[in-house]
């Protein structure tokens, strides 16, 4: 019976450890992979399929990719959502007896991978788990290219807005028909890669002792992670996972931080979306975002930092303010300011360099890296420690000067270091007595060679003869083919060519034994060497990684301040009323983007007694959600400890931001315009307190217009009078109906959006004003859009009839406004309104629907259709 060979014998013993990924099987200068990886590799990376002969009989699926480039292939299969499981050859072949032995060293996922077009300068590449427990949920989320650790302990829903915050790229659930529920509901909502554990890692004992023992903890009430037990079993899982994948001791990890509700401004999913805080809802681009607007770091960790503080702003005062006096502080002081700046252009990020250190993949040129930053650390510190502020001070002295480890870096890598560090070359002269005589050994061996050449020149007559080198053969005497007579006979020939022939001597031998062994040991040496300062560099990962946290610090608060002195915002002040006042208040993007034109300010009141519900009324185009966006954003620039667009500010701390702007379809949940609007006013209603803000733009719009006006009526009331809610509340509207609200209720305040009428076309003046609107203006805002002069007048006949017929129903008023010609031409209307209405019209009038049931309502109906040969 037919065997696989030893070698595909290997390979499937192995290919065993990582049946989910696609294996790269190390062999001399290849990755290769064999059967259906192969097949599959093949097709995704677009390369050759070819086949071998593995003993059975049928050739096998063979496909490869060159060791040196083989990165650039695994971040595309990566990209395309595959594993890939890294084996190398573990011993040196020449001792190997028989088959090499060969091992996986690393699973690279999506979650996992340290750099790439999936790690970005400014962002984060979460991993996250997840396990669930009766109601709780536990989630854990990883970054592994910086170390950063956090755990949540919430609701679905609560967990739901978590997961769309962190964008993980992988997740990691438990597997078991007790997790089907959760493991289903995370597949359809996430849209990432999901692997289902075998393993009990999320048991809580297991999970326990898994992080005690990682990172070095006495109990978990030192973390705060004693009360969260469905967190710590996602923490412990997602910790089993990578070092299960990932195949070594993650010592840069940082200590799991539990992230809670309660020290936060909180903005749900809808939220961040309808605000564009990170990204734009159409295009999905930073481009247009409060992010990219407020983003003037310099350094990676400063980016990051950042885009953390717009998704979470503060929501205690004493940190606001905290935050708040040391962007001050930057703003008033230009020299200071500027001078960080350029200190901080020359830190690398550090974060990312050290995770790199952690995982024993830094090279020489991360190292130098590493040392430049840490050079310009001191001086930071110095001019941090010298601030008024006590944040700045505090951020100042987090700072850790090691220059003892920028003197070793510096001491023992070359300037210009080369990528790998096996390639020679990477350790400077001076700095290991044994390395320096290898090196001069090799050095006068190659000048004896160089010498060679001349003298054998002039030795043989051979004008044309050269020295040359390669891998195969070594060291060689090159010579043509019209000079072969002239080669003396201690020329022993070593290899014929087309033009020529190549020869070696005894002495160019022994020389080429002496400087290649040289070479090897030079190699060997330097590589030990370089490890050994890497092991120093990674002996004060925790101490570095502070200074990087304490860097990352600086460069967020600076860039609030840069913000803030080229737009010319001010302090807001913050207090623990329930009043929201902001005076000449702008929409930080959009007076950013305008380029011909001044954007307008407007005033805001807002609390929770007379003006708790600002009702705005005015027509589309007009400025009434740019505005409540602008209210919005103000409030969360002030929370997360920035200046804001504004001639003066007064926030009190609000707990909760709720938006509903805007609507599309969820097609893909099967959810319509409507369905939407009333999920995420279902989420606002449940959650909203008397701390929060709520921004509502056209609710009901999405149904029938008499019920969109009770929707949108009731939900006033709702805001207004239940004792649970009382909440802050800009209401844009296009129900006029609804001012008449102000009159009844006492905190109800109308607005509107001033236009001026000029002929049959309108300006927008984008001015709140405190009055409601008169009019709708849509038959203008149509024409502005564009609209055919044929539509536009007959929309004006067809009006002029509705507004001459307040007490008929819209459907008895239309009917009435119907004319046309057989050529599908609109005839004149009568305007002969003296005349006696039909007498469907007057019956209809006169209907009292109230007292009427369901039977009597479609009797009288069919009655009135009769009436008019419908029937």
């Amino acid at each position: 019976m037919a065997r696989y060979t030893p070698m595909i014998e290997q390979y499937l013993s192995i290919k065993e450890q990582a049946a989910d990924a696609l294996l790269f099987f190390r062999l001399g200068d290849f990755y290769e992979m064999f059967f259906e990886d192969a097949v599959t590799a093949a097709k995704e990376l677009e390369i050759t399929l070819t086949g071998r002969d593995g003993g059975v009989g049928e050739r096998i699926p063979m496909c490869g990719v060159p060791y040196h480039s083989a990165e650039s292939y695994i971040h595309r299969l990566i990209d395309k959502g595959y594993k890939v499981a890294i084996c190398e050859q573990v011993e040196d072949p020449s001792q190997a007896k028989g088959i090499v032995r060969r091992e996986i060293v690393r699973i690279v996922t999506p979650g996992t991978i340290m750099d790439g077009k999936a790690v970005q300068d400014k962002g984060n590449n979460y991993i996250a788990s997840l396990v669930q427990t009766g109601e709780e949920i536990g989630l854990a989320l990883c970054d592994v290219s910086t170390g950063e650790f956090y755990v949540v302990e919430r609701d679905l829903q609560t967990i739901w807005d978590e997961l769309q915050q962190f964008q993980p790229t992988e997740m990691v659930v438990p597997s078991g028909d007790e997790h089907k529920t959760i493991v289903q509901t995370v597949i359809e909502r996430v849209g990432c890669l999901v692997t289902a554990e075998e393993s009990n890692s999320h048991a809580e004992t297991k999970a326990t002792e898994r992080l005690l023992q990682h990172f070095n903890l006495l109990s978990l009430e030192s973390v705060g992670l004693a009360e969260v037990k469905t967190a710590v079993m996602a923490a412990g899982m997602l910790l089993s996972y990578l070092e299960k994948t990932q195949k070594r001791n993650l010592h840069h990890l940082k200590k799991p931080l539990l992230l809670t509700r309660e020290t936060h401004l909180i903005i749900d999913s809808f939220s961040r979306r309808n605000l564009e805080l990170t990204e734009t809802i159409r295009e999905k681009s930073r481009q247009g975002s409060l992010l990219w607007l407020l983003d003037k770091t310099v350094t990676a960790m400063g980016g990051r930092l950042l885009k953390k503080w717009v998704e979470r702003p503060l929501a205690i005062r004493a940190d606001i303010e905290r935050r708040l006096n040391a962007v001050e502080e930057l703003v008033n002081e230009l020299l200071l300011r500027e001078d960080l700046r350029n200190l901080l252009g020359e830190v690398y990020d550090l974060e990312r360099l050290v995770g790199r250190v952690a995982y024993g993949s830094a090279n020489g040129r991360d190292l130098l890296a590493i040392a430049s930053s840490l050079s310009v650390l001191p001086e930071i510190r110095r001019r941090l420690l010298h601030c008024d502020s006590p944040l700045l001070q505090d951020v100042g002295g987090m700072i850790v000067e090691l220059n003892e480890i920028v003197d070793l870096i510096n001491s023992a890598i070359v300037d210009e270091p080369p990528v790998g560090i096996r390639d020679g070359g990477l350790i400077r002269d001076g700095y290991d007595a044994h390395l320096d005589k290898l090196k001069q050994a090799s050095r006068e061996g190659k000048q004896w060679i160089a010498r060679l050449e001349q003298q054998e020149r002039e030795r043989t007559g051979i004008k044309s003869l050269k020295v040359g080198f390669n891998k195969v053969f070594g060291y060689y005497l090159e010579v043509t083919k019209s000079n072969v007579h002239l080669v003396p006979s201690y020329f022993e020939r070593k290899q014929t060519l087309a033009n020529g022939e190549r020869y070696i001597t005894p002495e160019l031998k022994e020389k080429e034994a002496l400087i290649l062994e040289a070479e090897d040991k030079m190699i060997d040496l330097e590589q030990q060497l370089f490890l050994e300062v890497r092991d120093q560099v990674a002996a004060q990962l925790a101490r570095i990684q502070q200074s990087a946290e304490a860097v990352a610090h600086v460069d967020a608060l600076q860039s609030l301040a840069t913000v803030a002195v080229e737009r010319r915002y001010t302090k807001p002040v913050i207090n623990d009323s329930d009043r929201i006042l902001i005076e000449e208040g702008r929409h930080p993007v959009v007076e950013a983007v305008l380029k011909r034109e001044s954007f307008v300010s407007n005033n805001t009141l807002l609390d929770c007694g007379s003006n708790q519900i600002a009702l705005i009324t005015g027509p589309n185009m007009a400025g009434k959600s740019t505005y409540m966006r602008q209210v919005a954003l103000i409030v969360v620039m002030a929370q997360m400890g920035s200046f804001v667009p504004a001639k003066k500010a007064e926030i009190g701390i609000v707990d909760r931001v709720f938006t509903r702007i805007g609507a599309s379809d969820d097609l893909t949940g099967g959810q319509s315009t409507f369905m939407v609007e009333m999920v995420e006013l279902a989420n606002i209603l449940h959650h909203a307190t008397r701390n929060s803000l709520i921004i509502l733009d056209e609710i009901g719009r999405g149904t029938s217009t008499f019920d969109g006006i009770s929707i949108a009526k009731s939900v006033i009331e709702y805001l207004h009078q239940s004792p649970s809610v009382g909440a802050k509340t800009l209401f844009a509207t296009h129900y006029h109906e609804l001012t008449e609200l102000a009159g009844r209720l006492p905190g109800v305040t109308n607005y509107s959006t001033h236009v001026q009428e000029q002929g049959d076309s309108i300006v927008f003046l984008r001015k709140i004003i405190p009055q409601p609107a008169d009019r709708s203006y849509g038959i203008q805002v149509a024409k502005l859009a564009g609209l055919p002069d044929k539509v536009l007048h007959r929309a004006k006949e067809i009006l002029h009839v509705l507004e001459s017929m307040p007490n008929a129903g819209l459907e008895t008023a239309v009917a009435s406004s119907a004319a046309a010609s057989d050529d599908g031409e609109t005839s004149q209307l009568s305007l002969n309104f003296d005349a006696k209405p039909h007498p469907v019209v007057a019956e209809l009038q006169s209907i009292n629907l109230l007292n009427m049931t369901p039977i009597e309502a479609l009797t009288t109906l069919h009655r009135l259709q009769q009436m008019i040969g419908k029937g």
